[in-house]
């Protein structure tokens, strides 16, 4: 793990290609001002916007990050934004010419002073990464700098492989940062804290007392206007070698016997090589009716908007233990859940059973603040021996009311600025998540209509079998 920290003082200069584009307003400004308001970046520090088109002057610039922090405080501006925003500034640069960008980072560098730390955050289409990181390295950009850059790494295997040699040919690996930010979850991180501190839990983290996982990304929201996106990337491609397959790794993965970055990057990478490929038969693509209506969508358009699959892993640990993934747009309700079920018990004869629908069950909500919860039965109050289903929950808002979670993105970038990889994914982990995922690719689904609202198509209900999804609870 990095030895220093944002609070060491060093002056930070952040350079932020696409700057103006959708995940830099909703994400990326409300989470730096999360770290500038609550003085977890220290010294001086300096951001410099950059893309194609110029969004005009720097105050112009200024409007738009502000903008989006006011949206993430309920259209109020907040305390210090002012201060905030005046540390930003714009430089237009493309594939093609950068010397004008490079030009800027220097003098700025200058200003902040020769130990400055040097972070350069790519948020840019696929289409435009291969010559963004020519031009970065040309330029000189990329000297003593740490790359973070946002997915898709890549669109199969092939082209993951070509782009980590295309990065490795101007940064070396320990200097590339790729993101998925459900790796910087309160959430996600405090699964794998409770499996570390807590022997009793690892003591039955096996096929002999977990019957099934489920990872479970519904989404509420349609596509939202990102047609271009979702054609040229569909839900699969999007979610299932990233989030969802991240969360799988932490979930299954083999505790190292340190906590360290290349520790568990190399148990996340060791648990990948044991997970079987995905196969087409196991594998279900949905796409919700009217998507096709959306403006910017094909009319015979067969990208997925939802996905549901069976998952395996080819290790004493978890054989015959089925990881179910889930995700998609326009669905029933959101959520971000993970769901572990226990083998039922014996059902001793002469109690209550009737209640008795679904095993216990241990669930971890994703979203802020975090909470675990455990479903196990006992008996209901009053006369008889009627067992029921009873949550117990560690709900952390409420356990640590004055420890307010950091969002995933803010924590992503706290990492970043200290030089910590330990949440960021390794070229060899990508690479091994798009060869799982290379069968469902060539054969080329075509994905089941499923009505607004629902829970995707019927064949991705039936995936987990007599006992259902959990959600919606049931």
């Amino acid at each position: 793990m990095a030895s220093d920290s944002p609070a060491d003082g060093r002056p930070l200069l952040l350079v932020l290609f696409g700057s103006t584009g959708d995940l830099a307003r909703r994400k990326l400004y409300p989470a730096l001002f999360q770290l500038h308001a609550r003085g977890l970046i220290s010294g001086d520090y300096a951001v410099i916007g950059s893309g194609r088109h110029s969004p005009g002057t720097d105050d112009d610039f200024r409007g738009i990050v502000a903008d989006a922090v006011k949206g993430a405080h309920g259209g109020e501006a907040p305390p210090r934004l002012d201060e905030f925003t005046a540390r930003f500034r714009f430089q237009s640069s493309s594939a093609e010419d950068g010397e004008d960008l490079a030009r800027v980072v220097r003098e700025t560098r200058e200003g902040l002073g020769a130990d400055t730390r040097t972070l350069l955050y790519l948020s840019v289409p696929p289409a435009s990464m291969s010559g963004m990181l020519g031009m970065i390295g040309s330029t000189g950009l990329s000297e003593d700098a740490v790359l973070v850059m946002e997915k898709p790494f890549g669109e199969d295997v092939a082209s993951a492989c070509a782009l980590n040699e295309r990065l490795h040919e101007i940064v070396p690996e320990e200097r590339v940062f790729r993101v998925d930010h459900f790796l910087g979850k309160e959430a996600v991180r405090n699964l794998l804290a409770l499996r570390l501190a807590n022997g009793w839990l690892e003591s039955v983290w096996n096929r002999e007392h977990l019957a099934y996982v489920q990872i479970d990304v519904p989404e509420e929201i349609d596509i939202e206007g990102r047609a271009s996106f979702m054609e040229a990337t569909g839900t699969f491609r999007d979610m299932i070698p990233t989030h969802l397959g991240q969360v799988l790794g932490i979930v299954a993965l083999d505790l190292p016997e340190r906590y360290g970055a290349d520790e568990l990057r190399e148990a996340r990478t060791a648990l990948f090589r044991k997970l079987r490929p995905f196969s087409p038969d196991e594998t279900v693509f949905g796409q919700y009716e009217g998507y096709r209506e959306e403006e910017g969508v094909a009319p015979d358009s067969t990208a997925e908007t939802f996905v549901a699959l069976r998952a395996w892993i080819d290790d004493p640990r978890w054989e015959g233990v089925p990881f179910l993934l889930r995700t998609g747009k326009a669905m029933g309700i959101s959520r971000q859940q993970v769901t572990i079920g226990l083998r039922e018990a014996a059902r001793v004869p002469g109690a209550d059973w009737a209640a008795c629908d679904r095993p216990s069950e241990w669930v971890f909500d994703l979203t802020d603040p975090p909470r675990f919860g455990v479903e196990a039965y006992g008996k209901r109050p009053g006369t008889g021996f009627r067992l029921v289903r009873a949550p117990l929950m560690l709900d952390e808002g409420t356990a640590f009311p004055d420890d307010p979670p950091l969002t995933a993105y803010a924590r992503v970038f706290l990492d970043a600025l200290a030089g910590d990889p330990t949440w960021f994914t390794g070229a060899e982990e990508i690479e091994r998540l798009w060869e799982v995922c290379a069968q469902v690719q060539k054969a080329g689904s075509v994905p089941l209509p499923y009505a607004r609202g629902s829970f995707g198509p019927t064949a991705a209900l039936e995936l987990a079998g007599k006992r259902g999804w959990r959600v919606p609870e049931k």
